[in-house]
């Protein structure tokens, strides 16, 4: 589905003026996660939420899931308050979440069970999403059997075996390696264009947000808002997507935009070689050129 298509479509969920405010301890200060947040997501589209840590993604996405309630504003599926979970949206955390002494198969199963449907129904569907994610050979392993990646995708069969209009998927690539990851970027491709899902997508990763959305919403840092709606033109059909000028400048673009929601805190300088790695990955920018040979240092030694 092109971004021409999805903009004459009326919105899957709108976000209003949403604010989520947590206490923070018994003297009875609170946080701010998110203020005054509003986001229409249209039928069928992918969007990927990019911010800093702690700028309130995986909040707004619970708001969405229903597991939380916001503190002020609402959230609209269809046109209709979220007060709850509901069988219309399927959830994928970063954490597999499957029971260990079931099968692939039978962890499938188990999001079918409150159905109406008959035994052999469900082992029915269960299968087709297990053939889905490209792991028919390995229904009757237990998760104990099979690899991160592997785990992942009876997860993400698990979720589309209801069939629900709306997929939310919080970082749940975010502790594979990055062969995997990107096995499992092109699978989620696969599945959408087979499936029209509409899907709303959690990550701290500028390449994965391009590489899978039709736009990303990029957050304020705490407390979150959407600063910026970036549409996302490339061309997936050609051999590396990655490589081409317009995924490089959208992927600057968004970079920027990040940094500028980064704060410098001289507090969390780097003062030896640990801490620089440390600092780097927290922060993603480098304290100073000067620091480049014991980055390289450390990459080497790593």
């Amino acid at each position: 589905m092109t971004n021409t298509d999805l903009s004459n479509s009326p919105p899957k969920i709108s976000v209003r003026e949403v604010s989520k405010i947590f206490p923070a301890g018994a003297s009875g200060t609170t946080v701010t996660a998110l203020d005054r947040t509003s986001l229409d997501v249209r039928d069928g589209e992918f969007l990927s939420l990019l911010g800093p840590s702690g700028c309130g993604k995986s909040t707004l996405l619970d708001l969405l899931t229903g597991l939380t309630t916001p503190t002020d504003g609402e959230i609209l599926i269809d046109g209709h308050p979220v007060v709850g979970p509901g069988t219309d949206r399927g959830i994928v955390f970063q954490q597999y979440a499957l029971l260990p002494w079931r099968t692939a198969l039978g962890n499938v199963e188990f999001g079918l069970e409150n159905s109406v449907r008959s035994r052999r129904e469900r082992r029915e569907t269960a299968r087709h999403y297990l053939d889905l994610v490209g792991l028919s050979d390995f229904a009757d392993r237990h998760p104990g059997e099979l690899s991160g990646g592997m785990k992942q995708r009876v997860a993400i069969a698990r979720s589309l075996s209801y069939d629900p209009d709306v997929l939310l998927m919080d970082e749940p690539f975010a502790a594979l390696d990055a062969f995997t990851r990107e096995s499992l970027q092109d699978l989620l491709l696969t599945i959408r264009e087979e499936t029209q899902k509409t899907i709303v997508f959690v990550t701290h990763s500028i390449d994965e947000a391009v590489y899978l959305s039709d736009r990303v919403a990029v957050m304020s840092a705490r407390p979150g808002r959407i600063r910026a709606l970036e549409d996302v033109h490339i061309g997936r059909s050609v051999p590396d997507a990655r490589s081409t000028e317009d995924f490089r400048t959208l992927r600057h673009h968004l970079w920027a935009l990040l940094q500028q929601e980064t704060p410098h805190d001289p507090s969390q300088e780097p003062t030896d070689e640990h801490d620089t790695h440390l600092h780097i990955h927290r922060t993603g920018r480098l304290r100073h050129h000067r620091d480049l040979p014991r980055v390289h240092h450390l990459t080497r030694r790593r």
